[in-house]
């Protein structure tokens, strides 16, 4: 399991040391050694990496990662160039069009977002091959709660785009009045037209960070 070695350490450090945490790393260093799991070991904590706690301007809070080979790397909803772009992102990137105007992105590959300061953060980090939510309930929730609870106490303005049941559930820690909390169902099939489509989220994340002196997300620059 790779490390943490940016200012979110300091933050998570104390997850480290309990006993929850303890029991998920032994038993996620099992499951990597029965078979295939994702992302690769390495990425678990790309999301983590690639925005540091002092850069984040907007948090998009997914489930668990894409559970087929290749598409899982650590980032909420994206997936690496040459991947195939899973139904939900055509469906972001449909309401990213309708809603800023930008062109289509041409891959599912968001580490552009994830640098200008925007947390592609799931609830769970691990998957096993072809189950998902298979490593639902073994302590990951505790964790990444852990940095949501963190980024709720920060003292500066961050936008929260919660889509969908699962990342609604976890408003009830955002108590803090400086943030802003967009909510959505999520962008799956199933859901995208009960309210996903429409509710502009690049939009209203940029004009809020705007409003507060905050350099806006370029979200279709490539």
């Amino acid at each position: 399991m790779g490390a943490i070695d940016n200012d979110w350490l300091p933050v998570l450090a104390p997850e480290f040391k309990k006993p929850y945490y303890k029991k998920l790393y032994e038993f996620v260093r099992e499951e990597y050694g029965k078979g295939p799991v994702y992302p690769p070991s390495d990425d678990i904590f790309n999301a983590f990496h690639l925005t540091p706690f002092s850069e984040v301007k907007a948090v998009i809070i997914g489930q668990d990662p894409y559970h087929e080979p290749g598409q899982a790397h650590g980032l909420c909803f994206s997936v690496k160039p040459g991947v195939d772009i899973p139904p939900s992102l055509v469906n972001i990137y449909t309401e990213l069009h309708d809603d800023i105007g930008c062109p289509v992105p041409k891959d599912g590959y968001l580490i552009n977002w994830a640098k200008q300061g925007v947390l592609m953060l799931n609830t769970v980090l691990t998957v096993r091959a072809h189950q998902a939510n298979s490593h639902k309930g073994k302590g990951w929730e505790e964790f990444t709660d852990a940095a949501i609870r963190a980024l709720n106490d920060a003292d500066r303005p961050i936008v929260f785009i919660l889509w969908g049941r699962p990342a609604q559930m976890k408003k009830s820690m955002l108590d803090n009045p400086d943030h802003l909390i967009l909510e959505a169902p999520h962008p799956s099939p199933l859901s995208a037209y009960r309210g996903f489509f429409g509710s502009k989220p690049f939009s209203k994340t940029n004009e809020f960070l705007t409003s507060h002196g905050i350099e806006p997300i370029e979200w279709g620059r490539k």
